[in-house]
């Protein structure tokens, strides 16, 4: 963050060292957050590192196996985007703004994965937010100024409840540390003077609030507005952050509040489950039927968050065995991160040279692209679950531990809410899911990669591009992480493994290890079946329904047929937020406004009724009702003789009674004006000093 100040200063009056500058900073936090964590992998001992009495809690920070990990990961995806980012904004404007916010970011993003508490998990999530806001208005268009009001009115909103939510919980507990409330939900009793209903009311206030801020940031359902929007106008290095590193500081807080504050809470891990079985359908179908590129990862990014959250959920309501659930979830955060930054560095590819993202104008822009087309693939086949890359060892994990608790719900072992036909809906759900996935990455795979435009003249500027559409360091940058997808699905047991067993510590796994033959006969029909699905879905209702014939009839596009009216940002959250409480606010304030003007009258007219004076004038004071009857009789006297023929008629008690008021009132108006304070403050001012001087002169 200190950094980003000095990255600013340079880019004022050299933009080549600024960049240089920027890629040795987010290239130096790399190393040394993989030193970190090469200490992390030889020696498990935890590190710890307090700022005290800022605000009066101080700052608590923490390095673990999780931290190390997703510290590590951060940094990586960081330092690719900024390398990208050179070439990516060669022509934008505002450059050197983009590169301050850039580095503020991932100093406080890496604040939120090293916190040791929610406190210092709330101050730098709201830096992150707020510096990462000005990079969904950069191009200060209509849409991203739009896009980023909605991406800060949710991260605030998100971020006072939360707030609210640290409060209940610092209350009720006297403590924000995270291992101080190391399983608090069991021990409630023993926390201040309050029953143990009562206190796990508060307790569950407490985390509904602070899982509204963390499902926020994460873009949980129906809290992912935020993402469809922000995406598409946010610079591609800007978007793999906010996809791959800025949700997932959401899902921090959340698997802290189920692996720490509700460990072993099958209600908690129900609530969660839900969430997640919405999410990841609802981000799966907005996906399918989007044709906007960066939109369709964006929505993409909903669903696989949905994913995540499902594996956490059977993590709460696996609480004796959930080994497989807490190991998939970790694995998942860890896939979709480095897949997005691969999937949308590529996409920003595409727009860097077209300056569009419609799927009907990009059409054909990668094919004779071999470089490009790899990579795309890598992420597409990787996010999609197919056997042999990183998402399929992920998803079976999470796949095994939905068939695990059906297992145990059909014996009998466990009780809840869900019963057997309902978890067999959650796998279908979580297979069909996995298959959307499939269907809508062979959409955009297939429009970009193996179409041609429709117009051919465009098609043949897209092919004479095929060996300068990117230069060498973005090439590099973009070939580093796809094929970081394929090792890690190639090798699940030495890469996927060992990393699960180093962060696997922050959801407190329980029961025995478990060995996973990753390509079993049963492991790959799960695969099987979302891939099945997925290409149904694609010839079935992508082809013949999402498609439909050009004038010509010869020659198919894209159309987007989900109803506008649909949004959940026009259709609820600006009524309610812009003109429902506004309204109903305004006419409660209203009347109570109304109310009390209605009681003081009330009072007056009653108990406090004021009694008319027996000779009350009318207007004006005894002295200018005397001044002016004696002018009036002057007046009549003199139109009797000296003014006979042009006789005056003026009432001069009113004209007098007039001036009167006039001069009360000026004279009010200036004893209560600040100048009029002011000038009797030095009058008095200047008579205290020659008091002063003239007692000196005195005394000597």
């Amino acid at each position: 963050m200190v950094s980003a100040i000095i990255g600013y200063l340079i880019g004022r009056h050299n933009k080549i060292m600024r960049n240089y500058f920027a890629n040795a900073v987010t290239g130096l936090e790399f190393v040394l957050f993989l030193i970190l964590l090469l200490q992390q992998i030889l020696n498990t001992r935890h590190f710890s590192m307090e700022i005290p009495e800022v605000c009066g809690l101080g700052l608590h920070f923490t390095l673990d196996g999780f931290r190390a990990l997703y510290g590590t990961i951060a940094a990586f995806m960081w330092f690719m985007s900024t390398l990208f980012s050179e070439e990516y904004l060669i022509h934008y404007r505002n450059r050197n703004r983009y590169y301050l916010f850039l580095l503020l970011t991932l100093g406080a993003t890496e604040g939120v994965f090293l916190s040791a508490d929610f406190y210092t998990t709330f101050i730098f999530f709201e830096i992150m937010s707020f510096t990462s806001y000005v990079w969904v208005a950069h191009e200060e268009k209509k849409e991203a100024l739009q896009a980023a009001g909605t991406y800060l009115a949710v991260a605030v909103i998100g971020g006072l409840v939360m707030l609210m939510g640290i409060f209940l919980l610092y209350s009720l507990t006297g403590t924000l540390m995270f291992e101080d409330l190391n399983g608090l939900s069991s021990n409630l009793a023993y926390h201040g003077n309050l029953s143990p209903r009562e206190a796990k009311k508060r307790l569950w206030a407490a985390g509904i609030c602070m899982l509204f801020g963390f499902g926020a940031k994460a873009g949980a359902f129906p809290l992912h507005i935020w993402l469809p929007k922000a995406h598409p106008v946010a610079p591609a290095p800007a978007s793999a952050l906010l996809s791959g590193i800025l949700t997932k500081a959401g899902m921090f807080g959340i698997l802290i509040l189920t692996g720490y504050i509700f460990l072993g809470e099958s209600s908690w891990g129900s609530l969660i489950l839900i969430l997640g079985v919405c999410t990841m359908v609802l981000g799966a179908l907005l996906a399918l039927f989007s044709i906007d590129l960066k939109r369709t990862l964006a929505c993409s990014s909903v669903s696989q968050i949905g994913f995540i959250l499902v594996g956490v959920g059977m993590s709460g309501l696996l609480s004796g065995e959930n080994v497989l659930a807490v190991r998939g979830s970790l694995l998942h955060m860890i896939n979709h991160s480095l897949i997005k930054l691969v999937l949308f560095m590529a996409a920003g590819v595409v727009y860097m040279n077209v300056h569009k993202l419609n799927l009907n104008e990009i059409r054909g822009f990668g094919r004779k692209k071999p470089l490009l087309h790899f990579i795309f693939l890598m992420g597409a086949l990787g996010i999609g679950g197919m056997p042999l890359w990183n998402g399929y060892v992920s998803k079976t994990l999470i796949h095994e531990s939905i068939v695990e608790f059906t297992e145990l719900v059909r014996e009998g072992a466990v009780s809840g809410i869900f019963n057997v036909d309902a978890m067999k809906g959650i796998e279908w759900a979580f297979l069909i899911s996995g298959g959307l996935t499939a269907a809508y990455m062979t959409k955009l795979y297939v429009a970009v990669f193996i179409e041609k435009n429709s117009d051919e003249k465009v098609q043949e500027k897209y092919d004479s591009l095929k060996s300068s559409y990117m230069n060498k360091i973005s090439g590099a940058t973009l070939t580093i992480s796809a094929v970081l997808l394929p090792i890690m699905g190639f090798l699940p047991g030495c890469v996927m493994e060992p990393l699960a067993d180093l962060g696997q510590d922050i959801l407190q796994p329980t029961g025995e290890g478990i060995k996973v033959t990753w390509f079993s006969a049963e492991n790959l029909k799960g695969a099987a079946v979302s891939i099945i699905a997925g290409a149904l879905i694609y010839l079935v209702i992508v082809r013949l329904w999402l498609m439909k014939a050009k004038g010509d009839g010869k020659t198919k596009v894209y159309v987007n047929r989900w109803n506008r009216y649909l949004d959940l940002e026009n259709l609820i959250y600006r009524p309610v937020l812009l003109k429902a409480l506004p309204f109903v606010f305004g006419v409660i304030c209203r009347g109570l406004d109304s109310l009390v003007d209605g009681i003081v009258v009330l009072l007056r007219k009653t108990i406090y009724k004021d009694s008319k004076l027996p000779h009350e004038l009318e207007e004006g004071t005894p002295i200018t009702h005397m001044l002016g009857c004696f002018v009036n009789g002057l007046q009549r006297l003199a139109n009797a003789t000296i003014w006979r023929k042009s006789p005056r008629k003026v009432d001069y008690e009113h004209k007098y009674a007039i001036i009167h008021e006039e001069w009360s009132e000026e004279r009010t108006i200036i004893g209560r004006s600040l100048s009029f304070g002011l000038l009797l403050f030095c009058v008095g001012l200047i008579i205290t000093v020659i008091y002063v001087l003239f007692r000196m002169k005195y005394r000597l």
